[in-house]
């Protein structure tokens, strides 16, 4: 599959997790793929690179707005233009990874308790950063009048899921997708979320209730493929049901149903 074999593609934190199992299925279809990571290096996108793309390491905190330019302006140099962008960065998850450093931490506790440190880490890489990506990759699409941008998003936008901050970081990427949609729409570029499930990498058998991070990567690849993708601008995706959509599976044959509805 090399449907996207001319495309260059941007993957913002994409050393590991969603964001590696999506900047690999873009490889998969063909496209170059800058990927972002605060220690990414050749290494991390040699799977890209494997999969029949080509996979470009950056490194790039996205917390420093000079260095995100400069992602930016390296992609401009090298390639003259950018068709795709994934906003997949996020640091909201730093507690739960870092356990023995945040030992009291709860997820669930009530918003009263949680540490007011907990919304800058969820809004600065996950919300604001997204924002500063987009605004500098629109300027590079408007010029071809053509683009894709996905904000990587989930269903806590639009129910509880046991963390108030979480929820309104998510509902703020929502928002901020519909609004710029708005804005690009005039200009050919579609903007959209969207919404994985319960991601599991390490799948042994067939499991509809889980999907792995590449398949992820094919719902986005599969949108890019799209000729009729700006009928979807503005709107928040589920990956799964692009699935049905589209016609792709996971790496284990299945077509996962979607974690939540709409």
């Amino acid at each position: 599959m090399n449907e996207l074999k001319d495309k260059i593609a941007l993957v913002t934190g994409g050393t590991r997790n969603v964001g590696r199992g999506i900047a690999q299925a873009l490889g998969e279809a063909g496209a170059a793929v800058y990927v972002t990571g605060r220690s990414i290096t050749a290494k991390n996108v040699q799977c890209i690179t494997d999969s029949g793309g080509k996979g470009i390491a950056v490194v790039c905190n996205h917390k420093n707005d000079d260095e995100v330019k400069a992602v930016f302006d390296l992609i401009e140099k090298n390639e003259g233009r950018l068709d795709i962008l994934v906003n997949n960065a996020w640091d909201g998850y730093n507690r739960l990874r870092n356990r023995k450093k945040y030992a009291g931490f709860k997820w669930n506790a009530p918003f009263w308790e949680q540490p007011f440190d907990l919304w800058a880490e969820m809004n600065i890489v996950g919300v604001r950063s997204n924002f500063i990506a987009a605004s500098y990759a629109a300027k590079l699409m408007l010029k071809r009048k053509t683009g894709l941008i996905v904000n990587i998003s989930f269903f806590a936008s639009r129910k509880y899921y046991g963390n108030v901050i979480y929820g309104a970081a998510k509902a703020a990427v929502d928002k901020m997708t519909a609004d710029m949609a708005i804005e690009l729409k005039k200009h050919s570029i579609t903007c959209v979320s969207l919404y994985p499930g319960y991601i599991d990498d390490n799948k042994k058998n067939p499991n509809p209730k889980k999907e792995s991070s590449i398949f992820v990567g094919r719902a986005i690849a599969s949108l890019a493929m799209d000729k009729n993708k700006m009928k979807k601008n503005g709107q928040i995706l589920v990956a799964a049901l692009l699935a049905k959509e589209y016609g792709f599976y996971d790496v284990d044959g299945t077509q996962p149903d979607p974690f939540d509805k709409l």
